[in-house]
């Protein structure tokens, strides 16, 4: 629950001119875990401010995608524009540091809308999925979202940094959370499976083609794009509820998670049509969430490729 660094992490994507992974050796990160411990986040928030200018400049591609995403589906003018593509490097270098501030015992601040919407799922016999996007800092879903009722099986890349797995791992089994790492032979899927019918919970990206290579097209920001289908078809085939989960950055030590229903979709209507309605509702509510935090969308590649 990191473009070079995602909010969430990366599954082994078909989108291969992009995949995540938090940049950094190892004593850099541990390092960096040891100072949070001592040092205001505001001043490693400072020293990003020039970083960033640095890491745009060097990684050309993540900035022609994010610039042509602001150009095309927000229609900005080139001064906008420019300030949109430094903010948006500089807000995911925030949520980067967020997350090892955390690790290091930082405390932040994190409202929940519709949390019942959560809490009534998790209270319920059934299992169900919650699915994410890499925008904002979904990992700190994992921290704030408690259900003690269910075990959460949340769907990771495997190839992440050791330091944060270990991190993430030490975070997650306190809150009832296993980590799956995707793999090519596709075992995670038998894992989600068997998670839904003993009632629990199964988390995963919503916005990313892993796996298997079946996709729904979707209208999103105008213009049609691909969704994975494989959320959508598990959720309709073992009938359990989903749930969209978007942790957003709102002040520098504040989050706002949304949470959104999906569905139920038409009951009469075949399970084909039943997956792409319950896909294009999903896109919709990104949709909503892009709109209304433009800076925190963190798929540094051409979305809409």
């Amino acid at each position: 629950m990191v473009h070079r660094a995602a909010t969430i992490p990366d599954a082994e994507l078909s989108h291969s001119a992009w995949q995540g992974k938090t940049d950094g050796r190892k004593w850099m990160l541990q390092s960096l875990i040891f100072l949070f411990r001592w040092i205001d986040i505001r001043i490693f928030y400072a020293i990003m401010a020039f970083v960033v200018v640095f890491y745009m400049l060097i990684n050309r591609k993540n900035y022609l995608a994010i610039k042509d995403f602001f150009r095309r589906r927000f229609g900005y003018g080139p001064f906008r524009t420019l300030r949109a593509v430094y903010a948006s490097h500089f807000r995911f270098g925030q949520v980067v540091l967020d997350r090892f501030a955390f690790y290091a015992g930082r405390k932040f601040r994190i409202e929940i809308e519709h949390n019942e919407y959560y809490r009534e799922l998790v209270s319920a016999p059934n299992g169900f999925i919650m699915l994410s996007s890499h925008i904002g800092n979904y990992e700190l879903a994992g921290y704030s979202l408690h259900a003690e009722e269910k075990r959460v099986y949340t769907f990771v890349f495997a190839g992440e940094k050791e330091i944060v797995m270990k991190n993430r791992a030490r975070f997650f089994g306190a809150n009832n959370i296993e980590m799956v790492a995707v793999k090519r032979d596709l075992s995670h899927l038998f894992i989600a499976n068997n998670a839904l019918m003993e009632g629990n919970i199964v988390s995963m990206p919503g916005d990313r083609i892993f796996g298997s290579q079946k996709s729904v097209e979707c209208n999103f920001l105008g213009a049609s794009a691909k969704f994975p289908l494989g959320p959508f078809a598990l959720a309709v085939q073992r009938n359990v509820p989903i749930l969209s989960i978007f942790v957003m950055k709102e002040g520098t030590r504040r989050y706002r998670i949304l949470i959104d229903r999906i569905g139920p979709q038409d009951s009469e209507a075949s399970k084909q049509m039943r997956m792409e309605q319950c896909a294009q509702e999903f896109a919709a509510q990104l949709e909503r969430t892009v709109r209304r935090y433009p800076t925190q969308w963190f798929n540094y590649y051409d979305f809409w490729e």
